[in-house]
């Protein structure tokens, strides 16, 4: 029997980047930088963590090794993978630094052509976008028109959003614009109603995603974002892997934001839940589901928006190694004929200026039984991640990226 695992820890770049300098990230490097804060002792946080960087599990997977690859430096990150495991480093070829342009790429879509953005200016959308807005949700008017962060944005504009009913719209450096509303005074399927209308609105400026954001509290200092996000994207302009797997009938089960992504366009099924954790379980069900053929692609994104965008080092090194001693609960579900890889979309260094996502290169780290594994070097594009896949389920080569199969010991 013949599955793939594809987990993404959302932003866990490992740096490297070629290209770096160009989006105003020369030197970011999300693993690297939170490795040595951990070891320099200043990402200890009582009751949470303390001490060096523990992530065992990914580190038997190569996750050094493939660190060393990224950036070209050895910088004693490092450990013996096991005899199995396969370890390398992805260069992204996608214009951006984005969600969609990550995911899409390891599905075999690489990002050719320029996403559209706001300016970072207040106002930052056009007066005709903020009318139509306002026109066609049936608004009294918007809060916000301007970059910032999330939950810097609720905290300031919250009392205010409660008080008019006016939703907070902001965007960032990404092709995004997103709406923070409360998930009762203004209504979570109001909420999503007006998301669809604005995704329709900003189609024509080549938004990549319309994300609504909902939270709770009623004062400024109890709001609170929920895990009712909803990511409204739009839909990759070619069939990706995710498309020809289940056009030929296999499963494609989508854990976490996967499904909003991807339009929702090639997945069976869909799994959600609220958290890292509550993620790693609706993961390991669905691995148990999954049957001959069949693909699990998983989104873990806690690590980008609770740590990375919040600057947060000790929380971001608190998640990998929570998410590191539930590894072996993954690992133990493969079986014959399984592969099961990890890598992550873009970079979000915590320790990085700004709160927006950095330009990395992305570990591409796994095993399976039977393999020979070894070392798969720097890859291309992030494509070949999922051409990798696409061999081992059995279909015909794509358009985009090259298997390494042959190169860890697996066959199709």
């Amino acid at each position: 029997m013949a599955r793939a695992f594809l987990f993404v820890l959302d932003s866990f770049g490992i740096g490297g980047a070629a290209e770096a300098e160009r989006y105003g990230d020369a030197g970011a490097d999300t693993f690297g930088h939170i490795f040595q804060a951990c070891a320099d002792g200043r990402a200890d946080r009582e009751g949470l963590r303390n001490g060096p960087l523990t992530v065992p599990n990914m580190m038997s997977l190569g996750l050094g090794r493939a660190a060393q690859t990224a950036t070209g430096l050895r910088t004693g990150i490092d450990a013996s993978p096991i005899a199995s495991a396969f370890h390398g480093a992805a260069q992204e070829v996608s214009s951006g630094k984005d969600t969609p342009s990550g995911h899409w790429e390891i599905a075999c879509l690489p990002v050719r052509f320029d996403w559209g953005y706001f300016p970072d200016t207040v106002p930052a959308f056009p007066a005709e976008l903020t009318e139509a807005i306002i026109r066609e949700g049936k608004l009294p008017g918007i809060l916000g028109n301007c970059h910032a962060p999330g939950t810097e944005i609720i905290e300031r504009l919250g009392e205010e959003h409660i008080r008019t009913g006016k939703p907070i719209c902001y965007t960032s450096v990404d092709s995004v614009l997103q709406i923070a509303a409360h998930e009762t005074h203004f209504g979570l399927a109001r909420l999503y109603e007006l998301c669809l209308t604005v995704r329709r609105l900003v189609d024509p400026l080549k938004i990549g995603r319309v994300i609504a954001r909902p939270f709770v509290g009623e004062t400024k200092a109890a709001f609170q974002r929920t895990h009712n996000r909803r990511d409204y994207a739009v839909p990759p302009p070619e069939p990706t892997l995710l498309d020809r797997l289940t056009g030929r009938g296999s499963k494609v089960i989508a854990v976490g934001k996967i499904g909003d992504i991807f339009a929702h366009r090639g997945i069976s099924d869909v799994r959600k839940a609220g958290g890292n954790m509550a993620m790693f379980d609706k993961a390991l069900g669905a691995m148990d589901d999954a049957g001959d053929g069949d693909l699990v692609f998983a989104n873990f994104v806690d690590f980008d928006s609770e740590f990375g965008h919040r600057r947060d080092v000790a929380g971001y090194a608190g998640a990998l190694e929570a998410f590191d001693r539930r590894l072996p609960e993954a690992l133990s579900r493969i079986g014959p004929g399984d592969l099961l890889i990890l890598t992550a979309d873009h970079g979000n260094d915590p320790t990085w200026r700004g709160t927006d996502h950095t330009r990395e290169r992305v570990p591409v780290i796994g095993t399976g039984p039977g393999l020979k594994g070894g070392d798969i070097g720097l890859r291309p594009t992030f494509a070949d991640i999922g051409e990798t896949v696409a061999e081992h389920l059995g279909l015909a080569a794509g358009h985009h990226g090259t298997s390494f199969l042959a190169t860890i010991g697996g066959h199709a």
